[in-house]
């Protein structure tokens, strides 16, 4: 059965309106040829012959299908796949006032038989055109008028043929009327699916821009770890160079603490790139509420756990709220998310889960490198003997589930809770810059033995 309605759930928002609109549309068609191709065969009477009506009938459908082809041609205007099809609309006016003209000379000659058919068959005709070439316009102003210019039309062409003034107001009152609602049902769906394209390619910007402010975030992280480790190498090899053209035994020493500093900076920049620096979970829960926000759904954090937890932990948990938080933007039509932090019923063990609605039908894939994706979380979590599950839930939702054991919540948890644990007690402060060689290498006692 999935794969029967996949076809329909797998698409986005924009594409289901625009599906749904286009074959309403293709749908109109057949309503027309129901209606007043029917009313066309009306007009066949026993004595007369048939080719008449049968030539209406094929007039009709004809026409039907030409406003067919110029309502889904407007649609794909408004979805910018092709260009505004003028053309089309003003040979689809000029055929309808042709044939609307034909059934009125046919009407004075008294050749459409019962006196329901004339009517049936010009208003039919004027309405369907009007509902299709206001499809072609974009300024409501422009879509009022083409009902009462319509109707204007008909009367003063059937009071020049000399019918009587009673019905061509008659005539003008119903093709006013009809045609202002199809001018309003198709303007409203025009506008509809511009509206929901929009609000689609708006949520598509906030994806990227989250994406884009974590290539951010991550190039401040690897400026912070690398800018001064890099100024105080510069520094230190210039100050070498000068105690070595003086034959300085100090030269050494600054080539030594280079080297050191050198190699405190791959590992930093190892741990950045890999992402084992230390991160804060409550600073990831309130970011992954922000960004949810910001994108229009609906996110509730619920913190049923207090304890305080291990840096390790939080850093762990932190990354499965951030991956969580990227895959809720970039796949599905979510409108709500719920994510939790509790303790499991029958024991201790520590459970965290994102679940989000709108997911589609197959679920996205990891891409299967290390580090990144689902594949990085359960390394993340098999290092502290924690699990990850990722999956379809009922009810069209998808839930990741990360659960740590309880025996990895002991320890150094004092050290940092959700409140007090982070990148403060284990990332740049206490990780490579001050302790690497700036304050206690002896920068400011060589530079002056230099100058000495």
């Amino acid at each position: 059965m999935s794969k029967l309605t996949g076809w329909w759930r797998n698409r986005s928002s924009a594409g289901k309106v625009e599906l749904y609109t286009r074959w309403s549309f293709h749908f109109f068609v057949l309503i027309e040829i129901a209606t007043i191709g029917v009313g066309a065969l009306g007009s066949m009477t026993a004595t007369s012959s048939a080719a008449l009506p049968l030539s209406l009938f094929l007039a009709v459908c004809a026409h039907s299908v030409l406003c067919g082809v110029l309502s889904s041609r407007a649609l794909d205007w408004h979805v910018e796949r092709r260009e505004r099809p003028t053309r089309l609309a003003v040979a689809t006016a000029a055929v309808t006032a042709a044939a609307c003209l034909a059934v009125l000379l046919m009407r004075r000659a008294g050749l459409t038989g019962p006196p329901e058919v004339a009517p049936t068959l010009v208003l039919g005709l004027a309405c369907f055109t009007c509902g299709s070439v206001v499809l072609c316009m974009r300024k409501v102003r422009h879509m009022l008028l083409t009902a009462p210019a319509m109707a204007a039309g008909t009367a003063l062409v059937m009071l020049a043929m000399g019918l009587p003034a009673g019905e061509a107001v008659g005539y003008g009152v119903g093709i006013l009327l009809s045609g202002l609602f199809l001018v309003a049902a198709c303007g409203f769906s025009a506008w509809l699916v511009r509206a929901v394209r929009e609000l689609d390619h708006s949520r598509e910007l906030q994806a990227q821009l989250a994406v884009a402010e974590e290539r951010l975030r991550f190039g401040r992280d690897l400026h912070d770890v690398m800018g001064r480790n890099l100024a105080v190498i510069a520094l230190k090899s210039e100050l070498a160079v000068q105690l070595a053209r003086r034959e300085r035994p100090e030269a050494v020493d600054q080539m030594i603490e280079v080297q050191q500093i050198a190699r405190d900076s791959q590992r930093e920049v190892r741990d950045v790139v890999r992402g084992y620096r230390e991160a804060d979970l409550a600073v990831e829960l309130e970011g992954a509420r922000g960004v949810l926000s910001a994108a229009g759904i609906d996110c509730r954090v619920e913190l049923r756990e207090r304890r305080p937890l291990p840096p390790a932990v939080q850093s762990a948990l932190g990354w499965v709220v951030r991956e969580a938080t990227t895959n809720v933007l970039r796949h599905g039509e979510p409108r709500h998310c719920v994510i939790r932090l509790a303790a499991v019923d029958a024991g201790e063990d520590l459970v965290l889960v994102v679940e989000n609605d709108g997911a589609p039908a197959v679920a996205p894939p990891g891409d299967g490198k290390p580090g990144s994706g689902l594949a990085g979380l359960r390394e993340r979590l098999a290092a502290l003997d924690g699990t990850l599950e990722a999956g379809p839930a009922p009810g069209g939702r998808f839930r990741v589930r990360a659960e740590i054991p309880a025996r990895r919540l002991r320890g150094d948890a004092q050290d940092g809770g959700v409140e007090n644990g982070g990148v403060e007690n284990g990332g740049v402060e206490n990780g490579g810059v001050e302790n690497g060689g700036v304050e206690n290498g002896g920068v400011e006692d060589k530079e002056e033995e230099v100058r000495v």
